[in-house]
């Protein structure tokens, strides 16, 4: 295969090679058509992957980070190994930082701040955090992107794209893992990291949805000194989940808090659609009022509407051991590959659901059982939307923080106390006026549309233009089917007239009432319930069709 790359990418190019040639990605690296000298399978350890990816830079770090919620790509010990990836770096200077702020803010930093300290609190990939004060007391933390970054970050993630490209359209299943698409979504994950006021929204965003979680906390922006390459947000004095010292601990409510956070989390997942996704227990710290605060909301996932209602029920099908239910929830959410098995996929779903509910509480991780589950599709053939590892990964993350507070922490038995106000929740969510309008606006464009289908259906009927493809007919059943499904069209006509009319008449004030509404149009309204109840009666319990058996069988 020619490779076609613009020349600054080459070298890239070829590490991405040879990393797939040393950790056993031969077919991939072949199918992309470099020289490589291949490494012996023997000297390549899953430990020695996130060592390989530190040292090619931010990039690859934060590739790394997203590539151990895939499963599907990745087998278990790699999956562990990226998972303790860890971009502590060396701090850039104290003199760059000063420059950086004062250009994004446009003011001196001795006018903005009171006190900023020149050695960071922090230092990571893609920027530093230091401590300071406003001019007015308040204590913050001020974040400082690295000088540079976003222009690196850019084009390694082009480069990025261009190889993922050419492995979907020359290496065999390369199609089916969409690798490309999957690398689009990591550059606009990374775009948004790299621009802090979008971070600053997640905070205010993420702080409002978890406004009634009074044992949460969310640092808030300081929207006059935050930019594009800077954030400043309150500090937040506290102590790392995993630093905790088990005396501390028992003067604690650990078992309150580990539970509000996973309900929380629960939320901001299933009902809310946009959640914290990277709450591992660096982030999570308890503070000195003995709340919990999550910090670096640079990462955030997004679900739709109809991925929370499965996930929804699927996480209370496992949480009470219902492996059908909950395989068939994942296989609804799923498309097939080229050489998918959907029966395996299924049966694997339910025995891993039945195993893990029979678990002892610590051996149980619900974020294991996703993560799982996204290994399992890679191994069937089946592809499951990114989101779901992403939400793997998040609860994975709860988990460990769960457990760390609280080693007899249960996530099932959370997600059980907490079903019935979720699912109540979320039926208020669907009542919500706008939802009705919608559907209002639905209905009266089917209404008005139907008369012109009707009549064209009647027009090809009376003209014998009318047809219908069967291997066998019989038209005097046939006639029979016209004749009711044009009575049930003019029923159903009369039932809507009704109701609309019923509608409007609500508002006409009358003397005659019915409970304390207008009489006729109440009238109207039990008409139309009374035809409806007939029509469904009719449908279900009427249309029987007598099978005759074909002649010579």
């Amino acid at each position: 295969m020619a490779v076609s790359l613009k020349p600054r990418h080459l070298q890239r190019y070829k590490d991405v090679a040879t990393l797939l040639f040393k950790y056993g990605r031969g077919d991939l690296a072949r199918g992309m058509g470099v020289d490589v000298v291949e490494t012996p399978a023997e000297t390549a350890k899953a430990e020695d992957l996130a060592r390989d990816l530190e040292a090619l830079g931010p990039t690859y770090i934060k590739l790394g980070q997203i590539l151990s919620t895939r499963a599907d790509l990745l087998p278990a010990p790699y999956l562990e190994a990226l998972k303790r990836l860890q971009d502590d770096v060396a701090p850039f200077p104290y003199a760059e930082v000063e420059s950086i702020v004062e250009k994004e803010l446009g003011v001196r930093i001795s006018k903005a701040f009171s006190r900023f300290d020149p050695e960071p609190m922090a230092a990571a990939s893609l920027g530093q955090v230091h401590r300071a004060a406003l001019r007015d007391g308040r204590a913050v933390a001020v974040k400082v992107q690295r000088p540079d970054i976003e222009e690196r970050i850019r084009d390694d993630g082009e480069a990025f794209e261009e190889i993922a490209a050419l492995i979907d359209r020359h290496v065999r299943g390369g199609e089916d893992h969409a690798y490309r698409a999957m690398v689009v979504e990591f550059r606009k994950t990374l775009a948004e990291e790299l621009d802090y006021r979008k971070e600053a929204a997640n905070l205010v965003a993420i702080g409002d949805e978890l406004a009634d979680f009074p044992r949460i906390v969310v640092p808030q922006p300081v929207p006059d000194f935050t930019s594009a390459h800077v954030l400043t947000m309150d500090f937040v004095e506290g102590t790392r989940i995993t630093a905790l010292n088990p005396v501390v601990k028992v003067d604690i409510d650990t078992e309150g808090l580990a539970d509000e956070l996973f309900r929380a989390y629960l939320q901001q997942v299933l009902l809310d659609g946009f959640f914290h996704a990277d709450p591992h227990p660096g982030n999570v710290l308890l503070t000195t009022d003995q709340r919990l605060a999550l910090l670096d909301l640079g990462m955030v996932g997004r679900l739709s509407e109809p991925l929370r209602d499965r996930l929804l029920r699927f996480l209370l099908a496992a949480s009470e051991g219902d492996g059908d239910r909950a395989a068939e929830q994942v296989v609804a959410l799923a498309r097939s590959g080229a050489e998918a098995n959907v029966d395996d996929f299924r049966r694997a779903i339910s025995e891993l659901v039945v195993r893990y509910h029979r678990s002892t509480v610590n051996d149980l991780q619900m974020g294991s059982v996703l993560m799982e589950i996204s290994r399992l599709s890679g191994e069937t053939g089946m592809l499951l939307p990114p989101e779901l590892s992403t939400v793997g990964k998040t609860l994975l993350h709860l988990d460990a923080i769960g457990r760390a507070l609280d080693p007899e922490f249960d996530p099932n038995a959370s997600i059980r106390r907490h079903s019935a106000a979720l699912m109540s929740r979320r039926m208020k969510q669907e009542a919500k006026p706008a939802n009705l309008y919608a559907s209002l606006l639905e209905a009266k464009e089917f209404v008005g549309k139907l008369p012109e289908r009707v009549g064209k259906v009647l027009d090809l009927a009376a003209n014998n233009q009318f047809r219908v493809k069967v291997d066998a007919i019989d038209e005097r059943l046939l006639i029979e089917g016209l004749h009711k499904i044009a009575n049930r069209i003019a029923l159903g006509l009369i039932l809507a007239s009704l109701i609309v009319g019923a509608a409007l008449l609500m508002h006409v004030p009358t003397r005659f009432q019915i409970l304390g509404y207008p009489g006729l149009a109440m009238l109207f309204f039990l008409g139309a319930a009374a035809g409806g109840i007939a029509l469904a009666t009719s449908i279900v319990f009427g249309d029987r069709t007598r099978r005759k058996p074909a002649p010579g069988r």
